[in-house]
């Protein structure tokens, strides 16, 4: 696996306790402990089950720990049952958490609206409405598969057109405010999470991929006399 998507993911880890250090709150910003504060949004969603947002909050949280799995997959020994069964854990963790991205632009549509540039061609809405079933269809493909090479480093793209084109601007319009470090940082991190997950998919194909030439090259092989 590509060690790239892992330092962005690093990087934005970094860059979130950066933020918390500066703000007082670096202990809900270290990735080792993003399982645990996901958590913390239990109470929210059993107190207000009807509201996904309290739903998409967790688990925007639990993407990054769901990268942090599929990472430690890459650790293990290649092609162990413990690789194979992180990887797998991890994949299909961040595609249910990527669902939810598509879903919460759905039950938010102005307020998402609201964040997207009023210069860029379509409109806002269309592009609250079209970001959301990218993620959407880029989740359905984590999860099934189907696509999923292509379809993971788009949504990583996706990703980093936001960065460039809402967050990176809001940080120099409003460089004293909280939120817009935090946003960038959380942006930073959902980056690399999702290049990481992307660089699994890409190298377990790879890898099943040459399986599949060494099996058809031991068929052709004659066996020796």
């Amino acid at each position: 696996m590509s060690n790239l998507g892992s330092r962005v993911y690093g990087l934005g880890a970094a860059a979130l306790g950066a933020v918390g250090l500066v703000w007082g709150d670096f202990a809900t910003n270290w990735a080792v402990l993003y399982f645990i504060f996901a958590m913390l949004w239990l109470p929210r969603v059993v107190g207000f089950p009807q509201l996904f947002g309290t739903w998409g909050g967790m688990l925007e949280e639990m993407a990054p720990a769901a990268a942090a799995v599929v990472a430690y997959a890459s650790l293990l020994p290649a092609g162990s049952a413990a690789a194979t069964r992180a990887d797998r854990i991890g994949r299909l963790w961040f595609g249910v958490c990527a669902v939810s991205f598509g879903l919460t632009h759905f039950t938010a549509v102005p307020q998402t609206a609201a964040m997207v540039p009023r210069w860029i061609p379509l409109g806002q809405t269309f592009w609250a409405v079209a970001t959301g079933v990218a993620h959407l269809l880029a989740g359905v493909a984590i999860l099934t598969g189907i696509l999923a090479p292509l379809a993971s480093r788009l949504l990583t793209a996706m990703l980093v057109g936001f960065g460039a084109l809402v967050w990176a601007p809001a940080l120099f319009a409003h460089p004293r405010v909280h939120t817009t470090w935090a946003g960038n940082a959380v942006n930073l991190t959902l980056i690399g999470a999702a290049w990481v997950i992307a660089d699994s998919i890409a190298g377990r194909k790879k890898s099943a991929r040459g399986r599949s030439e060494l099996r058809g090259i031991s068929r052709v092989t004659p066996s020796p006399l």
